[in-house]
């Protein structure tokens, strides 16, 4: 008795210097407990040290000659993770044992092909060793670059388990799914009663291009949400830095850079080092221009992440906002090295070529954007973009499409499809798309959407319907004043009215803007002699 005392006072001191990080300590005496008792929990518990330790070769070693390995899946999954920590992910998927799983994230005995079912007892609130197992060969198949069975295995691991949000992570993060999958995934998920909390969190980090009501009622809902703890209020999620890091994603999605800049700043002041909100914050200010904020975060980023992407893509962007595109190419590519599944440095290693107009080097990187991001829509938008500005109007057509297929929501596509009509003279199909450019932006329009109105007024004016025309003209003037597209559209549709006077005084306006505009200049000549002419021929028929 006083022997097994002894025990488990020794069991303690292990708990307890894994508690403090002595991993050291903990390994020393976890060997002892092991070596007294030979028990697998023992074993087992020796074997967590070892892997807290980074002793991974011993521990897997120590797993794999218990034999007990082939029985519990405990023993099993952490094997698995030492041989993941050696980057053998051949052996690793190996220990897994064979298994397969189908495009909703069913899982199937390999050998009978019976469905294999992850029942989690409600009450438990560990999350279920099958969901951790589907999760690390979802990152074995990850690391392995086939990507389409990490996906699956990534579905099936949160749809074993909800609480799993690193499998959900990785699909949001890695772009592996289309928004409508994402929805489609989140509502398949069985939540417990108490746990309706985490479904509005995860549907706020999906992606997001709903109207802003609904999105907004989410937000509000979650806010809203409380629970409690041994009777007591729990505090609600209003102020969680994850859910305001999500709403001012939401923010920089609907183009208002102002206040999700704003927003991100009060975040960063509060948690320094919150690396999601970094990146919304750095995409900001890449958005308004501020190149002193983009240097500053640049700096702390490499002082403090020097191994992450993340330090290095903010290099890249300040770089790009002061327009050293090479040097700006230089770190986004640097970023790709450090992490191949970060989307926003191959973005910007695509758009550092195309604003040179380096157009087959900037096709290469979207394309292999798109390759690793089936999910993102972006990468195949910019290759419709970069078609369009070599007059390629129908493979250009083609690609907004497939980044329409991807995200129907998104209103840049469709404004981009308006355009592509327009030049191809369409202009039937460019009010279309303009116009549903309009209906899909999410919140009330502002500036940043006065250039689509315009445009929507010139296929108008294209149709010679002047009244249209005039109207969404003068609805782009209550966005911005300042705009010589605006001004001098609104003066030809007069013209062609043969409303002169009108005609002339927005030529004017449009001049003011910019005094050298060849157009405007010709044809206020043309307006002034066709009202002199108009007034002589009037002057004629009274007499």
């Amino acid at each position: 008795m006083r022997e097994e005392e002894e025990i488990e006072k020794i069991r303690g001191v292990v708990r307890d210097c894994v508690s403090k990080h002595l991993y050291s300590s903990a390994i020393f005496f976890a060997d002892k407990v092991a070596a007294l008792t030979n028990d697998p929990a023992d074993i087992y518990m020796q074997a967590q040290a070892l892997f807290l330790g980074r002793h991974y070769r011993r521990a897997f070693h120590l797993l794999n000659a218990s034999k007990i390995v082939l029985r519990d899946l405990r023993f099993l999954y952490l094997a698995a993770k030492c041989l993941e920590e050696l980057k053998e992910w051949d052996q690793c998927l190996l220990m897994l044992g064979d298994a397969k799983v189908d495009e909703d994230g069913i899982v199937y005995d390999a050998k009978d092909g019976h469905v294999i079912d992850f029942d989690k007892d409600a009450e438990d609130r560990e999350i279920n060793i099958s969901s951790a197992i589907c999760f690390l060969r979802g990152k074995a198949y990850g690391a392995l670059q086939n990507r389409s069975q990490a996906r699956q295995w990534y579905k099936a691991a949160i749809k074993a388990d909800p609480l799993c949000y690193e499998a959900l992570e990785c699909l949001i993060e890695s772009h592996m799914l289309t928004s409508e999958e994402e929805s489609s995934l989140l509502s398949s998920l069985q939540f417990s009663p108490e746990d309706g909390w985490l479904s509005s969190f995860y549907s706020c980090l999906i992606k997001k291009y709903d109207k802003q009501s609904t999105i907004d009622a989410k937000f509000k809902k979650l806010e809203n949400e409380s629970g409690s703890v041994s009777g007591s209020s729990m505090i609600t999620l209003a102020n969680n830095t994850d859910l305001l890091a999500c709403k001012a994603e939401y923010y920089h999605q609907c183009c208002e850079y102002q206040k999700c800049f704003e927003l991100t700043s009060a975040l960063l002041e509060k948690d320094p080092f919150h690396l999601k909100c970094t990146l919304v914050h750095l995409a900001a200010a890449m958005e308004l221009g501020n190149s002193n904020e983009l240097y500053l975060m640049a700096c702390n980023l490499v002082k403090d992440y020097p191994l992450k992407a993340l330090s290095w893509f903010a290099v890249g962007c300040y770089y790009y906002c002061i327009k050293k595109y090479a040097e700006a190419r230089r770190y986004f590519s640097k970023a790709t090295s450090i992490d191949g599944s970060f989307s926003p440095a191959w973005i910007g290693y695509g758009n550092s070529f195309a604003a040179q107009e380096e157009g087959d080097q900037a096709m290469s990187a979207y394309r292999t954007a798109a390759r690793l991001f089936p999910g993102c829509h972006l990468p195949t938008l910019y290759i419709g973009m970069e078609y369009m500005r070599t007059h390629s109007y129908k493979l250009a057509d083609q690609f907004f499409m497939q980044a329409k297929a991807i995200c129907p929501s998104d209103p840049l596509v469709y404004n981009e499809l308006g355009v592509v009509a327009y030049h191809m003279k369409e202009y039937g199909e460019a009010v279309r798309w303009f116009e549903l450019t309009l209906s899909h932006i999410p919140s009330a329009l502002t500036e940043t959407w006065e250039p689509t109105v315009v445009n929507l007024a010139h296929a108008y004016r294209k149709q010679r319907k002047d009244r249209e025309a005039i109207s969404y003209y003068e609805k782009a003037l209550t966005l911005s004043t300042k705009s010589l597209s605006t001004y001098s559209g609104l003066a030809y549709t007069y013209h062609l009215k043969g409303e002169f006077s009108a005609a002339i005084s927005y030529y004017h306006k449009a001049l003011w803007l910019k005094p050298d505009d060849q157009f405007c200049t010709e044809m206020l000549n043309v307006a002034l002699m066709d009202e002199c002419q108009t007034g002589v021929d009037a002057k004629v028929e009274l007499c």
